[in-house]
């Protein structure tokens, strides 16, 4: 089961079959008698096997990297190769061994080109593939067609699960990223909600037992003034615990007063654990980071919201986010290695995070360029802070 529990468990699934197939489409090799009348040449043998022994190399090299989200560039050349190493098996061996390789790259290209350009190189390469069918010896024009029909078929078929599979991988990780920031909201609400409960509870020791205690201790001074004796004595010792115990309400209000202040390091470490790309490399000044709750709020908003452009529009394999304090404030800093713009274009998301800290008197600085990823400042100013 544990194959099976793999974090890239399609990739590899992908990977082994492909290779299955792969390696069935050389089986003729071994056996060449069995396609041809006459024996083949030497060079025309080693050329086909050349050819197939290409493309197995290219497909292993490629599924290796495509975890790590290879560009579109790469993803092009890989895509030529193996497609033009499938049809180079056809065309010299004559037969319709590139169409069994072909299901390979039919596989594979929901991974390597969105939806639509994929499905037009699915067709070409098919269609490219008729026509080295066609010109096979002995073989009528009909029987051509329907070959070229049922590699075309099988193709879809494949091309499609494979389809199926990216999306319920996208989903997969867009309910997991999604979680991991419920969760997080939910620790700095549960946080909050200790918070309010402790206010609450200081101002009712506040307002009821330090009025109370504040009464006794006005009227055991006026007693002291009334009897003598013994008396005296009991009264001054009452009116002393009496004060005694009023300062230690007053304290122990403070102290739940200044108290209210959340954890921001622990949600955030909830959140970047949620994401599989890009890699996250969170930086925080120390394992704590204590701060208001608005605040907390807000630059966890603000990192939920630079994990999603990464994600959605950056194409970044890297993301660093690094949170840093001073005297004047708390700054959130991050950027990311994705392909950047030259006309950046404020959002929804991003005229929200600059609302969101222009709200409690913070700002935001924004950095791209086209290829030089994505730089993001923003900025809280002190209060109420502790580290």
């Amino acid at each position: 089961m544990s194959f099976f529990k793999r974090e890239h468990r399609p990739i590899e699934l992908l990977r082994y079959a492909g290779l299955f197939i792969w390696f069935c489409a050389g089986m003729p090799l071994l056996m060449p008698g069995m396609l041809y009348e006459e024996p083949i040449s030497t060079e025309r043998y080693v050329t086909w096997l050349v050819i197939y022994l290409a493309f197995g190399a290219v497909y292993w090299h490629y599924l290796r990297q495509l975890s790590g989200r290879p560009t579109l560039f790469v993803r092009l050349f890989y895509l030529s190769a193996m497609t033009a190493l499938a049809l180079g098996t056809s065309w010299v061996s004559v037969t319709s061994i590139g169409g069994v390789i072909l299901l390979v790259v039919a596989g594979i290209l929901p991974w390597m080109l969105p939806p639509i350009p994929a499905a037009a190189w699915l067709v070409g390469q098919n269609l490219v593939l008729a026509g080295l069918i066609a010109r096979m010896p002995g073989l009528a024009p009909a029987d051509a067609a329907v070959e070229a029909a049922l590699f075309l078929a099988v193709s879809l078929f494949i091309f499609m699960g494979s389809v199926a599979s990216v999306r319920q991988g996208e989903a997969r990780d867009e309910l997991r990223k999604l979680n991991y920031e419920l969760m997080a909201t939910q620790a700095l609400l549960a946080q909050n909600t200790r918070i309010a409960e402790r206010v609450r509870i200081a101002r009712d020791l506040h307002d009821l037992v330090g009025h109370h205690l504040t009464a006794l201790t006005l009227n055991l001074e006026v007693v002291t003034h009334l009897v003598e004796g013994k008396a005296l004595e009991h009264v001054q010792q009452a009116h002393s615990l009496a004060k005694l115990l009023l300062a230690d309400v007053r304290e122990v209000v403070s102290d739940m007063r200044q108290s209210d202040q959340v954890d921001l390091a622990d949600a955030l470490h909830t959140l970047v654990e949620g994401v599989p790309k890009p890699k996250i490399h969170l930086d925080l000044p120390s394992a704590t980071l204590r701060t208001d709750p608005q605040r907390a709020q807000v630059l966890l908003r603000c990192a939920q919201e630079i994990i999603s452009n990464s994600v959605r529009h950056a194409r970044a394999r890297n993301l660093w986010i690094r949170l840093s304090t001073s005297r004047d404030g708390l700054a959130l800093s991050a950027r990311d290695d994705g392909r950047g713009t030259s006309r950046l274009e404020r959002g929804n998301g991003l005229t929200g995070m600059s609302e969101r800290l222009h709200a409690v008197g913070g700002k935001l600085e924004i950095e791209s360029g086209k290829g030089a990823g994505f730089t993001l400042h923003a900025w809280l100013p002190q209060e109420s802070m502790e580290v």
